[in-house]
C-alpha cells in the first residue's frame, strides 16, 4: 500500500510529526536514569507527587531473574507494561495459560513473540525473554500507530474530498486523547492501522484486500466484527443504486436475479473472513479449557501454578471440572470471560460509585453524540433513506465535500453504535481508547469544527494573518476554499503557536486532546487508572 507517498507534503508532514509525538510520548514516559538527580525525566518528577498505585490487577511473576540490560529497560518502558499490557505480554511469553487471558485476542500477542523472537534475537545476551517482548511491544506500537495515521489521511481524502479535514484529523490523531494506550503494549495502535487501512482499500474498490485487512483487525480485537457492517452497506448500496439508475426502463429478471446472488455471496465469503479470526479463537479456547485433561499441569512453572492457587484462576492444562461456558449451547468463552471476571453487561456500570468514569467519557461521549446530531441535521433526507437514494449532485458528479458530505453516513453510523454499546454495556471509561482507536469520525468531526471555527486556519499565510467569518454555507462543507489542498504547515501547530487567538470552542477541543494525552501518561505509567 503506498501509504507514504514522496509526492505529498502533506502525508510526508502527517508521518513525520506522528514520529515526534511518539517519540516524545516514549521520552516523557521513561523513568529517571540517575536516582540522585530525580528531576532528570518528567515522569520521574511525577513519580515523586504520584507514587505508584498498588493496583489488584494481572501481575503474573517473573519466571527468571532480571539482569542489568533487563533493569534498564524497565526502567526506560516499564510505564508502558501495566494493566492490560501485562496480559498481552503473558500471553506471547508463556501463550493462554488462564483462563481470563482469552478474553484478549491472539494476533498482536503473536505479532510481539515474532518480532521478539526474530528481528530482536541479536539481542537475546543482553535482554531475557519478557525484556525483548517488552521491547518489541513498544516498537510495534510506534510503528503501527505511525502508519495508523497515515492510513487515516489516505482515508479522509477519499471520504471527505476535502484534504484539509483529512490533514487536519491525520494531525490530531497523533495527539489522541488515547495516546497512552497507542503506546502501551496494548492492541489499539495495530487495530487502527489496520481498520483505517481496510476502510480505505473499500473506499478505493478493493474488496478483497479490505476484507483481508478486516479479517485481520477482527484477531486482534472483538469490536472488528462490528466492520462487517461496512461490507453490508457498501454492496446493498451499490445494488440499490444499479436499481435506481434502471428504473426507467424494463429490467430482465433474470438479471436482477444474477446481480443479487452475485452480492449475496460476495458479502457472505467477506462477512465468513472477517467473523473466522473469531470463531478459530472460540474453538482455540474450547479445546483448551473444555477439552479432556493432559496433564500438563507438570510442565506449568510453579511460580504461576501459585499465582493460580492465590489469584483463583484457571488453568488451560487442569484436568479437573469444566469451565461453565463450556456446557453452553454456544461455547463462547469471550462473553463468559467478559460476564464473569469484568461483570460487563447491559447498564451495569451505571452505579453511584462510577460517576467518575461517566465524567472520564464525558468529553467523547459529547462529541460522538454532536458529531451524530450535526450530521443528521446537515442531511436529514439522506439518513432517512439510509443513503440508498441517488442524489442529484452524484448525479451531476458533484458531491459535497466535508464532514457532512453523503459518503460519511455509514462511518456516523459505525461511531454512534460503538458510542452507544460501551456506554450502556461496558466499563464507560474506557470508551475514549474504544472509539479514538476504531472509528474516525472523532478526528473528523474535531477537524472540521476547527477548521470551520478557526480563523487561524482559514488563511494561506503567516500564523498570524487571519480571514474573514465565511458565509453559513460553508458550515456544511460547501466552500471550496476549506477544502483546498493548502500548505503542508502543520495546522495543530499553527494553533498551539497562537493560542492566545483560538476560540474558545478550539481552545476546548485541543485542551480535551492534550489534556488526555497528558494524564493518560501520568496516571496510566503510575498504575493509576485511566481510560
Amino acid at each position: 500500500m503506498d501509504l507514504v507517498s514522496r509526492q505529498d507534503p502533506h502525508l510526508r508532514e502527517v508521518v513525520w510529526f506522528a514520529v515526534c509525538c511518539r517519540a516524545l510520548t516514549l521520552l516523557l514516559q521513561a523513568r529517571s536514569l540517575l536516582d540522585f538527580n530525580p528531576l532528570f525525566s518528567f515522569q520521574a518528577l511525577f513519580n515523586l507527587l504520584i507514587p505508584d498505585h498498588a493496583a489488584d490487577a494481572f501481575s503474573p511473576p517473573r519466571l527468571s531473574k532480571p539482569g542489568l540490560w533487563d533493569l534498564l529497560l524497565e526502567r526506560l518502558l516499564g510505564g508502558l507494561s501495566h494493566w492490560d499490557a501485562e496480559h498481552f505480554l503473558f500471553i506471547a511469553e508463556c501463550g493462554y495459560l488462564y483462563e481470563h487471558n482469552c478474553a484478549f485476542f491472539p494476533l498482536y500477542p503473536l505479532s510481539v513473540r515474532a518480532m521478539a523472537e526474530g528481528a530482536l534475537w541479536p539481542l537475546q545476551q543482553l535482554l531475557h525473554l519478557r525484556s525483548r517482548l517488552l521491547l518489541s511491544a513498544v516498537l510495534l506500537n510506534s510503528l503501527f500507530s505511525v502508519l495508523a495515521a497515515a492510513a487515516l489521511y489516505k482515508l479522509g481524502c477519499v471520504v471527505l474530498r476535502c484534504h484539509r479535514v483529512a490533514f487536519l484529523a491525520a494531525v490530531l490523531f497523533s495527539i489522541s486523547p488515547a495516546n497512552v494506550f497507542m503506546a502501551a503494549a496494548y492492541s489499539e495502535s495495530m487495530f487502527a492501522f489496520l481498520a483505517f487501512s481496510a476502510m480505505w482499500q473499500l473506499e478505493k474498490g478493493q474488496s478483497w484486500l479490505s476484507g483481508l485487512l478486516f479479517s485481520l483487525a477482527s484477531g486482534v480485537r472483538a469490536n472488528g466484527l462490528i466492520n462487517a457492517g461496512f461490507f453490508l452497506y457498501s454492496h446493498g448500496k451499490r445494488f440499490a443504486l444499479q436499481l435506481q439508475v434502471g428504473s426507467g426502463s424494463v429490467r430482465k429478471l433474470p438479471l436482477l436475479w444474477k446481480q443479487l446472488l452475485s452480492m449475496a455471496s460476495s458479502v457472505v465469503l467477506m462477512c465468513a473472513g472477517i467473523f473466522l479470526p473469531f470463531a478459530l479463537f472460540q474453538y482455540y479456547a474450547y479445546m483448551m479449557f473444555c477439552g479432556p485433561g493432559t496433564g500438563l499441569e507438570q510442565a506449568v512453572p510453579k511460580p504461576l501454578l501459585q499465582l493460580a492457587l492465590d489469584k483463583g484462576y484457571r488453568l488451560a492444562t487442569t484436568s479437573g471440572g469444566k469451565p461453565p461456558w463450556c456446557s453452553q449451547r454456544f461455547p463462547v468463552v469471550y462473553s463468559y470471560i467478559q460476564d464473569t471476571y469484568w461483570n460487563v453487561g447491559f447498564l451495569r456500570y451505571f452505579e453511584l460509585r462510577q460517576i467518575p468514569n461517566f465524567l472520564l467519557a464525558l468529553p467523547v461521549t459529547f462529541l460522538g453524540l454532536w458529531a451524530a446530531w450535526t450530521y443528521i441535521t446537515a442531511n436529514p433526507r439522506h439518513c432517512l433513506t439510509l443513503g440508498l437514494e441517488r442524489r442529484k449532485s452524484e448525479e451531476e458528479g458533484k458531491p459535497r465535500a466535508g464532514f457532512c458530505c453523503p459518503a460519511v453516513f455509514v462511518y456516523v453510523v459505525h461511531a454512534t453504535v460503538l458510542l452507544a454499546f460501551g456506554f450502556f454495556c461496558m466499563h464507560v471509561q474506557v470508551l475514549t481508547r474504544f472509539l479514538g482507536s476504531s472509528s474516525p469520525v472523532l478526528y473528523w468531526f474535531s477537524a472540521h469544527l476547527l477548521q470551520e471555527h478557526e480563523p487561524l486556519l482559514w488563511s494561506e499565510g503567516t500564523d498570524n494573518q487571519t480571514a474573514a467569518p465565511r458565509s453559513e454555507k460553508s458550515l456544511v462543507g460547501k466552500s471550496p476554499r476549506s477544502c483546498g489542498e493548502g500548505t503542508p504547515e502543520n495546522p495543530v501547530v499553527r494553533l498551539l503557536m497562537n493560542c492566545s487567538l483560538i476560540t474558545p470552542l478550539g481552545k476546548c477541543i485541543l485542551g480535551f486532546f492534550l489534556s488526555y494525552w497528558l494524564l493518560g501518561l501520568i496516571l496510566h505509567c503510575n498504575f493509576l487508572p485511566w481510560t
